[in-house]
């Protein structure tokens, strides 16, 4: 103990009041906490260190007793529930019982009063109950939550027979039999999982109450307890139920998590059982960890917790599905095919230990298990000798010919992705394919990547599986790809590979191609195949990259990537790649307008290779075909074709190149339907919810593209990328992809809005709101480059720097008070990175070339994106 229980039992003693008690707790519990702070960062076990604090706690505690209770008086003091249990943390509650009939709780309510205010006083978060054994009975029958807090009982002062009296009140035969409290407890933890998403591999993981947390390792010791009357996990070896490997690979993975708890404890200014970003990096740093090339500090703090989660899983879900089977008393075996067998439900091997050393009786294991839809799943016996043998599995590169073939015919079978799920599962993946293993649990240390790399290459696994099997809500085009697609098991093995050599230093996507040849190598894929899958690990970032950052309705950009696609069946492969692998990165991050921007990426590029990469796109035929076929469809609606050309007279030829037929026909019938009025503003959905394209044709003046933009962040929409074009009659044509918040209002409302923003643009300026906790942890380095495009009549803006709320707004401040004009903008945001790209020109339509208005230019908007204020005139362009 950092301090000695006795020397601070007899100073608190000896405090001539409670005021004098309270200066004496207080000095001492300051002084522990440093101490605990410096042994921890000295790497003291996590053991001593709870058993430190729970025994000074204890000394408090017991101190304040007699300090307020005669020891003669018939009342017991007891710790119940983590205290009870000798399991405390610097943060946690202290959860206190005192046993008392009636008549004695109510001679002593001052008292109690008196005692619990103490503790509160000096820190100590005491979470109390005062009771009879027959309340304390009656509580526990309305609520397992009370019974399983009182299954922990530790007697700190008073008679030590209330405790047992207590426990004889509460046993099994009495109140919650058995079955009836694992049915409860076990709903208990799917509905505690369902609320992180059934995934310990959280940005932000609850060490206490996610998947794979403590939480999960109390709930089956409390199971042994209530179901086989024993004290803890160690107890279940000797009765068959917990292997003795398993017991103590359950108290390792607790040693890792219970440090990390305690050490946020440490750290964290109140109670925190999540680790959030705010304490990541100070946590790794008082564990002594180092950055090391391309594996931060905390990312290894990360994958030790990640990991840990796992195998803690992995062994709750086997003790529950035996715990189960002993409940039921069913001994049914229904024989399934030679050696295996259903059990209670479960696949079964007969001869589990054939398992040990044979990959291809692995193999076949996991074949018979697709096979068998009734399986419940894997029997916990053949699970644990699964992961017994886990160590004497040899990589892919020294088993024979014939297991790899049985892996490729795997793949290329049914429920590939199922089966490769569950081999990750139970730690077979990784021992056959050792570079996945290398990513299990890896987090990347930003707020894009919201999964560890083996649980997003899972989750691309899953959105490539949906694709395989038929249309996909939110997917266009893939369930019409998909039919073309030569060997649909190559799709996947890309997806298994595109980021495995992440972590490794260097480029993840040339590693990683140089790991996929290698495999395909060895499973003896043709040249074709081979040559294929290297590609498309290489250039796995190509089509996202050139979709997101470059303006794809110019033919030259579309060329370019043709090119370097080459031909139909890698673009083929690629699209589908790209859809899965953005889609895969955050359940937020795929919407309409992703669909829409990578469906005309692989249109267009797919008329180019068709039409010859020797016959480059022209932007006049490109132009040519889009007015047809957009008039085509108004004249079909009924539409005055004098009416139609009309108004597209006055349209820039460039509107005919950058937008769709179909927005063209939304444009022009919203324009002749409100041509009374001098400005229109329309507003549509995508067929994802909260996605919305908004156009705006209005006069041409000062700081409108700053106002819009302006209005559009107050309504909490985010635009992910804007047209901006002038008509030959002094109007502007804006467009805008944008995405709604929880708050924005109607299309309806957004369009009255905008209308009212349109009356006066120069008084619309950026909203102020408060940074994002997350994004306060994450700096991306302010970048910032010219270059000139379009034939020298333009500016290209490259910005690049950390995410805040209105960001676009104020650097379309910043634009406008340097009158500017903004003619073309795409808006991108990869989790906390910002990468924006803006067409510009002065206010004479002439491109920015002067050095010095550029420096200033630069200088202004580094300051605007770290947030200091900007000073400039107020007159201001487009």
């Amino acid at each position: 103990m950092s301090l000695a229980a006795d020397p601070l039992a007899a100073s608190l003693a000896q405090a001539a009041d409670d005021q004098a008690w309270r200066d004496t707790a207080k000095a001492a519990l300051a002084e522990h906490r440093a101490r605990l702070q410096q042994a921890y960062a000295a790497g003291e076990g996590v053991e001593r260190l709870i058993a430190r604090q729970c025994a000074l706690t204890d000394a408090f505690v017991v101190s304040a007793w007699h300090r307020c209770v005669d020891a003669r008086e018939p009342m017991s003091l007891l710790a119940t529930g983590g205290y009870g249990r000798g399991e405390l943390y610097p943060l946690s509650d202290i959860d206190l019982l005192v046993l008392a009939e009636p008549k004695i709780q109510k001679k002593h309510v001052a008292a109690m009063s008196r005692l619990f205010a103490l503790l509160w006083d000096v820190g100590l978060a005491a979470s109390h109950a005062v009771r009879s054994v027959r309340e304390c009975v009656d509580a526990a029958k309305n609520d397992i939550a009370t019974l399983t807090s009182l299954m922990e009982l530790r007697t700190l002062a008073g008679d030590d027979a209330a405790r047992t009296e207590l426990i004889a009140a509460l046993a099994p035969k009495k109140l919650w039999p058995p079955k009836k409290y694992f049915e409860a407890k076990r709903e208990e933890q799917r509905a505690r999982h369902a609320r992180y998403n059934d995934t310990a591999d959280n940005l932000e993981p609850n060490l206490k109450e996610g998947p794979g947390g403590l939480r999960d390792l109390h709930t089956v010791t409390w199971m042994g307890m209530r179901l086989y009357g024993v004290p803890g996990l160690q107890a279940l070896v000797p009765l068959g139920l917990l292997g003795g490997d398993e017991c103590a690979t359950l108290e390792r993975e607790w040693r890792i998590i219970a440090k990390l708890r305690f050490g946020l404890h440490l750290i964290a200014p109140r109670r925190e059982e999540r680790l959030v970003f705010d304490h990541q990096k100070t946590l790794a740093a008082l564990m002594g960890l180092k950055d090391e090339d391309d594996n931060l500090a905390v990312e290894q703090m990360m994958q030790g917790f990640f990991r840990a989660a796992a195998t803690t899983l992995r062994i709750n879900d086997r003790l529950l599905q035996r715990f189960e089977e002993q409940l039921s008393g069913e001994t049914k075996i229904i024989e399934v095919e030679p050696g295996y067998v259903l059990r209670h439900g479960y696949l079964a091997m007969t001869d589990a230990g054939r398992l040990a050393g044979d990959m291809a009786t692995v193999l076949h294991l996991f074949s018979v298990w697709t096979r068998l839809d009734t399986a419940r799943g894997l029997h916990s016996e053949t699970a644990r000798a699964l992961a017994e043998s886990l160590p004497t599995f040899k990589p892919y590169r020294e088993q024979s010919p014939e297991v790899r073939a049985q892996f490729i015919a795997m793949l290329s079978g049914p429920k590939a992705v199922i089966t490769l799920k569950r081999m990750a599962r139970l730690g077979v993946l990784a021992r056959y394919l050792p570079e996945f293993g290398k990513v299990s649990g890896r987090m990347q240390y930003d707020l894009f990547h919201v999964y560890t790399v083996d649980q997003h290459t899972l989750t691309v696994l899953r959105f490539m599986d949906g694709f395989l099997a038929g249309p996909v809500e939110g997917f266009s085009l893939p369930h019409e790809v998909v039919p073309r697609l030569r060997k649909p098991f190559l799709l996947l093995v890309s997806g298994l590979f595109h980021d495995i050599a992440k972590g490794r230093g260097g480029d993840h996507s040339q590693l990683g191609a140089e790991d996929v040849r290698v495999f395909a190598d060895a499973h003896e894929l043709p040249s074709a195949d081979t040559e294929l899958l290297v590609w498309l690990v290489r250039e796995h970032l190509l089509m996202s990259v050139t979709a997101q950052r470059q303006d794809i309705s110019d033919p030259d950009v579309v060329t370019r990537f043709a090119t370097r696609v080459a031909d139909r069946e890698h673009l083929d492969y690629l699209y589908l790649l790209t859809c899965a692998d953005i889609a895969g990165t955050s359940p937020k991050l795929w919407n309409a307008w992703k669909d829409r921007l990578l469906a005309d990426l692989y249109t267009a590029t797919r008329y180019a290779l068709r039409r010859g990469l020797e016959h480059p796109l022209n932007a006049d035929d490109i132009i040519a075909d889009t007015r047809n076929m957009a008039l085509a469809k108004l004249l079909d609606e009924g539409f005055d074709e004098a009416a139609v050309q009309g108004v597209w007279t006055t349209f820039p030829e460039a509107a005919f190149l950058r937008y769709r037929p179909e927005q063209l026909v939304w444009q022009t019938k919203g324009i002749l339907a409100h041509a009374a009025q001098s400005s229109q503003v329309l507003v549509r959905g995508h067929d994802s919810p909260g996605s919305y394209e908004v156009f705006v044709r209005t006069h041409d003046r000062d700081g409108l593209f700053a106002a819009l933009v302006a209005t559009l962040d107050r309504l909490g929409l985010s635009v992910l990328d804007a047209r901006i074009l002038s008509s030959t009659d002094g109007f502007a044509l804006d467009n805008f992809q944008v995405l709604a918040s929880a708050h924005t209002p109607d299309p309806v409302r957004i369009a009255q809005t905008l209308h009212g923003a349109l009356r006066d643009p120069a008084q619309v300026k950026p909203a102020r709101r408060a940074m994002p906790r997350q994004l306060r942890h994450f700096r991306v380095p302010v970048r910032v480059d010219f270059d000139a495009v379009d034939a020298g009549d333009r500016t290209r803006l490259s910005l690049v720097c950390t995410d805040r709320p209105g960001l676009l707004a104020d650097i379309a401040q910043v634009l406008r008070t340097h009158r500017l004009r903004v003619h073309d903008a795409r808006i991108a945001t990869f989790g906390e990175r910002v990468e924006d790209f803006f067409l510009l020109t002065d206010e004479n339509d002439r491109a920015v070339t002067d050095p010095h208005s550029l420096e200033t230019l630069r200088s202004a908007l580094v300051a605007c994106v770290e947030g200091e204020q900007i000073h400039g005139k107020s007159a201001s362009a487009r």
